[in-house]
């Protein structure tokens, strides 16, 4: 069986073929960061306009990478939230008639649960129950997963998501958008230990998380040295910065995992492509015998290719939905199943 997935949910357009016994046989991305870098953040009505323009195109080249004809996709899959209502609407609408004039099942997918079940497109081997850790520009969570659609809460953040902390940071410093990624590359250069930031909520008992204190104390800091501002000085706050982040998220995973009893973890979303949270989260999962899962950089940000896969699973166990277009810019995953069936 063939799974068409449409990803476009932000400013990323994404359109994948999968098939459940040869894979991914087709993954077509098209980036907005060249656009939305000349406002130095995404702006929602170009988001949609440039899915309206990329998004049709981008289905008649993964078709033709794929080498299939309309008549051999059982089912079309499409973002349904939470995301930009305007981006979702291009793709839940797009999908819509794509399943209505090929005569086959629309299923609408959670953005969260995409990312959550992303590295199963290259590792089979994961098994349930296990915890995930979701980090991208807009959400940072701490999900008990025990199977497919059964997602507990565990914690949140409860102001900045982390990849909105590093943007902010990152254009305190006067990088480019995207912030995260540059912020991590001067962070490289940095001298580590000259600088010593907070780790808010480490202390707290809860799993919650907390970025925008450590955000404000970068932006006073900065602002007590701009006498002394120079690449040297911007690179050992980037490298302290996403020192103070970096231990956050395992202090709080370790944590998580004593307290569900569990060895599994895994991490997704955006932010899980940041080299020095997956070395510093792999020491510590060796430290507890237990066993790490994340996915290649390429599908760590939104694409396609992860909303087929969901696709699938939804596809194969008969969750389906009526052809009004519904999206949910704001979807929760434990209200994962209020726009199936």
């Amino acid at each position: 069986m063939k799974i068409i997935g449409i990803e476009t949910s932000c400013d990323e357009t994404g359109v994948a073929i999968y098939d459940d016994r040869l894979g991914i046989l087709s993954n077509q991305l098209y980036s907005q960061v060249k656009l939305h870098s000349n406002y130095g953040g995404i702006v929602p009505e170009l988001a949609a306009r440039e899915h309206e323009k990329k998004v049709i195109p981008l289905i008649q080249a993964a078709m033709h990478e794929a080498g299939l004809k309309s008549k051999q996709i059982n089912a079309v899959a499409f973002t349904a939230g939470p995301g930009l209502v305007g981006s979702l609407l291009v793709g839940a609408t797009i999908g819509r008639a794509l399943a209505f004039a090929w005569d086959v099942p629309a299923i609408p997918v959670h953005h969260m649960e995409g990312h959550l079940l992303s590295p199963m497109l290259e590792e089979k081997t994961i098994k349930f129950p296990f915890v995930g850790l979701l980090v991208s520009g807009a959400h940072t969570q701490l999900i008990l997963v025990h199977g497919i659609g059964e997602y507990i809460l565990l914690g949140e953040s409860v102001d900045d998501a982390v990849g909105e902390a590093f943007d902010k940071t990152a254009k305190l410093l006067g990088l480019k958008y995207p912030g995260g990624p540059n912020l991590s590359k001067l962070a490289k250069k940095g001298e580590e230990g000259r600088f010593i930031f907070p780790r808010p909520m480490i202390n707290h008992s809860n799993f919650n998380f907390s970025f925008a204190g450590l955000k404000t104390f970068v932006e006073n800091f900065f602002e007590k040295n701009k006498n002394n501002d120079n690449e040297q000085m911007r690179a050992d706050i980037a490298r302290a910065f996403e020192d103070a982040v970096v231990d956050i998220l395992v202090i709080k995973c370790k944590r998580a995992l004593k307290y569900t009893n569990l060895k599994r973890l895994v991490l997704a979303g955006g932010v899980s492509a940041n080299m020095s949270l997956r070395q510093n989260m792999t020491k510590m999962i060796k430290s507890c015998n237990g066993e790490l899962f994340y996915t290649s950089p390429a599908f760590c940000t939104d694409n396609g290719a992860m909303i087929a896969y969901v696709g699938m699973i939804r596809f194969k166990r008969g969750e389906y939905s009526k052809l009004n277009i519904i999206v949910r810019p704001r979807w929760a995953l434990s209200d994962i199943a209020s726009i199936i069936n």
